[in-house]
């Protein structure tokens, strides 16, 4: 999934100026420079095996993003295209313990499309291997039961525990609203979709 979404994201960020690396996107006081810097060093960390205490936490973060404050945009892409090159197999290796990171790189993927207006935010041709890795996580995670009805699938799927006291809660609507409310992003204004039986916020896996 990282090296086919890197074949497609990183010749779309080359090819932008380097004033639209500074608009806001939707993770709170990031813009897309912010967002790119941050998984640069995120696959970075997964590369060279660097998880030190407090690792991922909004402070290590934003440590990661001011380490990159003097870096050019070109520099911060290169270490985005080596990391979605090099991190896959480190990520496969380490039996799911990791997972969680390579779906957040590809949301952040779709954090960048979303601020430059652009189609296929949280979808595109890599949704299904996305799909595939969300409901991996989770039946890992044990997260609330969910049956889910997608309008761009054909079969349901059938997300969180295997088991809970009473019928699994319902999704109607749309593959790419399904990943947003999983990822923490709230759908665009006068998305139609259905939930019922949990909490956008029961959802959230990076809450």
């Amino acid at each position: 999934m990282l090296v086919a979404e890197r074949d497609v994201l990183v010749p779309l960020l080359r090819g932008r100026p380097e004033e639209d690396f500074t608009v806001g996107t939707c993770c709170p006081g990031w813009s897309v420079r912010h967002v790119l810097a941050h998984c640069g060093a995120a696959l970075s960390r997964v590369v060279e095996g660097r998880f030190e205490k407090g690792v991922f936490s909004p402070e290590s973060n934003d440590r990661d993003i001011a380490e990159r404050d003097g870096w050019s945009v070109a520099e911060v892409v290169d270490e985005v295209e080596r990391g979605m090159t090099d991190a896959g197999r480190v990520i496969a290796d380490a039996g799911g313990a990791l997972d969680g990171i390579a779906l957040g790189e590809w949301v952040h993927a779709g954090d960048v499309r979303e601020a430059w207006g652009l189609p296929g935010a949280y979808g595109g041709p890599q949704l299904g291997l996305a799909l595939d890795l969300l409901l991996h996580l989770t039946h890992v995670r044990g997260t609330v039961p969910l049956h889910a009805d997608l309008d761009d699938l054909d079969d349901p799927l059938r997300l969180g525990a295997s088991s809970g006291d009473g019928p699994p809660a319902r999704y109607i609507g749309g593959a790419a609203t399904l990943v947003r409310l999983y990822s923490g992003r709230r759908p665009p204004a006068g998305t139609f979709y259905e939930l019922a039986g949990a909490t956008e916020a029961e959802l959230n896996l990076y809450a």
